[in-house]
């Protein structure tokens, strides 16, 4: 038999060879699963871009021996003309040791085949007592139509002895509607070729690179699982000092897989298209309509679409007519532009931003804008979109405020020099609210007072609401109630000159400023006003359950403010609703931990106060501390020091109570706010048996709050001044004037001086008030709190008090930390299924390493499950999380 190609030319040996499988290998079960049943049938395409993984996943399968007879190779190359391709067919069958009738001949030209030759082959394959294997790589559309039409028709006609396992950057020009048609086709596309995040963690593991789980993720995320280029970051890692360091720092331009890109992805594409990718590489995601504006052509459609369909590392996304770039490879095409175009860049940015804005595609036209350095025009886009909640809330607010980190702290006055209406103020109403959104308040002053300089006359409305929106918020955050109150009637009266579809955009705007209001009424003890506001808030959020993205934020402010405001009101269960509604959004939403805010599980502590469940509300209180969310306003942070100190006071740690309330600045303190702190003092000084320090602290504050006169009360009453304490209480309304807490409190104390006085039918009347009171709520701090004369009140009448079990403390007095003494925290969340799983498997005492093995996940999920069933649970130890999960019935 002839063994040269039709050329002449001796037969490549290299071509039949498949390539060696890596000794560092990642095995995909799974996939290799898929092609053997892919065999089975009389094709298997296996499709992805350069360095997805293809020919080292087929070279480890046709290794691996699993096929119905050991699979044939064939190198396939692009200038092979129909008659070299077969003759090479032809060669690679006859050394898997296919035996063919010899009436079948070969090729006799390089440039095509007869439809006879065709024939024949087919008719001896079909006469073959075992189906060929064979695996045509690199097989793609460089290929002559007529080559792939010929192979579509020995499949046909083979009679299933022939069997193609196909890999290809694109779709072959075989008719495979067709072969999907009738189920013959196997199809291993590059979603499937990606990466997992196992896949990554066993490479870099049997590269010997421990890398944590945050590394692995930010590795999946900047290669998004494209197999070339997590290995060439791992070569890299293992020549790196700190491979984390690397993830940290690493730069696709400078690395290895740059030239991988140029040389495989880039430099294959003709001019017209190296141009075009080179120009759209400075979007996100690209229209052929905007590729044609940053071009200057009119071929963006045709050529996008060819670079999709040849895996050219972009894609079409969601079957729109929007393209995307895998994001290393648009980072190498950017510093390639820079590198062949300086100076051309920033000028595409702007061509961007324009289009952008004209297509009503806000956040992307800001991006592109201050990415050009064109800062009036991208300010002016949040301003006159009335936008600017945007960098407070919303999926895109982190990109929005880093877009503007780089704004020169001029460009307000610049902006100001050169435009008419809202862009000479935008600048400097953006840079205000980034300040504010990073909780730089002096910076945010600074910036407003630019603002005000460049506002004029003829500032268009959306600018002056603007301008009055970040008054409402900054006055918030400086504890100024009367500059949050103008601010707020300023927004209210400046929305109405506005068009409502335009408002009906920004759901957020409203949420932000009633929620802000609201927030600052409760700082100043308005409870009735801060309830209009913050209702009128969550009611701007939208239905519940199906909230606007953009405002997560404000409502769970809103909702932790009112959760606040019903506390304070002593109206526990709905005190606690709120704060679990506002847990519930954040968790739904996945707000991001730098958004969430410790009010909901800081009202949750004083809830669990209150009723004297101690475990529960040093939970809370530990949550609440520990949260990295938002810096609380003023007003909060005196709030969180009460609930600190009265729990404090219970566990017997007078001491701490009095440093978390001394900790308080005062500087922006309401009245009523220094007052609460004056009240929670003198009730620790009290816990320690100072009475005269607690009149003290209270003579120091004279405020006529009902709470104040109370907190006398019972300091008067601790000194032996009965006369005195009842001249105090006189002052306490005993309607709803006064808070339920508050006027329990106060017959509380009336039964005491009643039991004092002798009365004791008296004493025993009032304290059935206190208690009817209390009893809705389940006040029983107030009552543990009283010392032993309410037993004694009780013991006079033992029938009645069976009535009040309720009143029996959850938990005992406690003369230390809750925690030392055995008490459970809450559980914050429910547990997942698979924690769950990975509970019961620690209780059956698995090491982590068998229990990723039991559950075929890594060790490092194994981890990461354990974090989280640990912060769930408040423990530190796999062993208390079991017995915790134990005494709960979880397990």
């Amino acid at each position: 038999m002839d063994h040269r190609a039709p050329t002449g030319d001796p037969m490549l040996t290299a071509r039949f060879t498949p390539p060696a499988v890596p000794e560092l290998l990642v095995h995909r079960p799974e996939l290799l699963e898929r092609l053997t049943a892919g065999v089975r049938g009389p094709l298997t395409l296996i499709n992805g871009p350069a360095g997805s993984g293809k020919t080292v996943l087929t070279a480890h399968w046709a290794a691996d021996r699993r096929a119905p007879r050991p699979p044939m190779w064939l190198t396939v190359e692009p200038e092979d003309a129909p008659g070299a391709f077969w003759a090479y067919v032809l060669e690679a069958l006859h050394r898997g040791g296919v035996g063919l009738p010899a009436e079948v001949g070969r090729p006799t030209r390089a440039e095509g085949v007869t439809t006879s030759f065709l024939v024949r082959l087919a008719e001896g394959l079909a006469a073959s007592p075992r189906p060929a294997v064979l695996v045509l790589d690199q097989f793609d559309t460089a290929q002559p139509p007529a080559t792939a039409e010929g192979l579509d028709f020995v499949l046909r006609h083979a009679a299933g002895g022939l069997r193609i396992v196909l890999t290809s950057r694109s779709d072959p020009l075989l008719p495979l509607h067709r072969y999907r048609a009738a189920g013959e086709v196997a199809e291993i596309r590059h979603a499937d070729l990606r990466f997992t995040q196992e896949d990554a963690e066993a490479l870099l593991n049997e590269h010997r690179l421990d890398i944590s789980p945050d590394g692995i993720r930010r590795l999946m995320e900047r290669t998004e699982g494209w197999a070339a280029g997590v290995r060439l970051c791992a070569l890299a890692m293992q020549r790196s000092a700190d491979p984390e360091a690397f993830l940290r720092q690493f730069a696709a331009d400078r690395t290895t897989i740059a030239g991988y890109l140029l040389t495989e992805v880039l430099d294959a594409q003709p001019p017209p298209t190296r141009d075009l990718l080179l120009r759209v590489c400075v979007t996100d995601r690209v229209h052929p309509d905007l590729a044609d504006a940053l071009t200057g052509r009119d071929d963006g459609a045709r050529t996008l679409a060819g670079l999709a369909r040849d895996n050219a590392f972009l894609e079409q996304i969601d079957a729109s007519a929007w393209y995307r770039l895998h994001p290393l490879f648009a980072e190498v095409l950017r510093a390639h532009l820079r590198e062949r175009c300086p100076g051309l860049e920033p000028r595409l940015h702007g061509r961007a931003a324009r289009w952008l804005a004209g297509t009503g595609r806000l956040t992307e036209a800001v991006l592109q804008g201050a990415a050009a350095g064109d800062w009036p025009f991208a300010a002016a886009q949040l301003v006159d979109h009335l936008a600017l909640g945007r960098l407070f809330t919303g999926l895109d607010a982190d990109r929005l405020g880093r877009a503007f980190a780089g704004m020169p702290v001029g460009t307000a006055a610049a902006g100001a020099a050169g435009a008419a209406g809202s862009s000479g103020a935008a600048p400097a109403l953006v840079a205000a609210a980034r300040r504010l959104a990073a909780q730089d308040l002096p910076g945010c002053e600074a910036a407003l007072r630019q603002a005000d300089a460049a506002l004029t006359d003829s500032s268009g409305s959306q600018a002056l609401l603007g301008r009055a929106f970040l008054g409402a918020l900054a006055g918030r955050a400086a504890g100024d109630l009367a500059a949050t109150e103008r601010a707020a009637a300023d927004v209210d009266r400046l929305r109405r000159e506005l068009p409502p579809p335009l408002l009906a955009e920004r759901p957020e705007l409203e949420a932000l400023w009633r929620a802000h209001l609201g927030a600052a009424e409760l700082g100043a003890g308005h409870l009735d006003r801060a309830e209009a506001a913050l209702a009128a808030a969550v009611a701007a959020c939208g239905p519940p359950g199906a909230e606007h993205p953009a405002t997560e934020y404000p409502l769970c402010d809103a909702l932790g403010s009112l959760a606040l405001v019903e506390l304070l009101r002593g109206r526990l269960r709905r005190a606690a609703e709120h704060a679990r509604a506002c847990l519930a959004v954040a968790e739904r939403s996945a707000l991001p931990a730098e958004r969430r805010t410790a009010v909901a599980h800081l009202v949750l502590a004083g809830v669990a106060a209150e009723q004297d469940d101690l475990p529960a509300a040093r939970g809370h209180l530990v949550l609440a501390a520990e949260a990295n969310g938002l810096r609380p306003d003023p007003a909060t942070a005196a709030r969180s020091a009460v609930i600190a100190a009265r729990i404090a006071v219970a566990e017997g740690e007078a001491d701490a109570a009095l440093a978390a309330l001394r900790a308080v600045d005062p500087a922006r303190l309401s009245p009523w706010a220094l007052d609460a702190l004056a009240v929670a003092e003198s009730a620790v000084h009290l816990a320690r048996g100072d009475a005269e320090a607690a009149l003290q602290v209270l003579d120091a504050s004279a405020a006529d709050r009902p709470e104040h006169a109370v907190a006398r009360a019972r300091a008067l009453l601790a000194l032996g001044r009965g006369a005195c304490a009842s001249q105090a209480l006189a002052g306490v309304p005993q309607d709803d004037g006064a808070a339920t807490p508050v006027r329990a409190h106060a017959c509380l104390l009336r039964a005491q001086l009643a039991e004092a006085a002798g009365d004791f039918e008296e004493a025993h009347r009032r304290l059935g008030e206190a208690l009817a009171l209390a009893r809705p709520e389940e006040l029983r701090r107030m009552f543990v709190e009283s010392g032993p004369s309410v037993r004694r009140i009780l013991d006079r009448d033992p029938p009645p008090a069976r009535l009040h079990g309720w009143l029996t403390p959850r938990t005992p007095v406690r003369t230390g930390r809750a925690h030392q003494d055995g008490g459970q925290p809450p559980v914050v969340e429910a547990l997942s299924a698979r924690e769950v799983e990975v509970l019961r498997k620690a209780a059956e005492l698995l090491s982590t390493e068998e229990i990723a093995a039991e559950l075929f996940v890594s060790a490092n999920t194994v981890k990461t499950h354990l974090k989280s069933i640990y912060r769930k649970l408040c423990v530190t130890r796999r062993s208390d999380a079991v017995h915790r999960a134990q005494d709960l019935g979880m397990l």
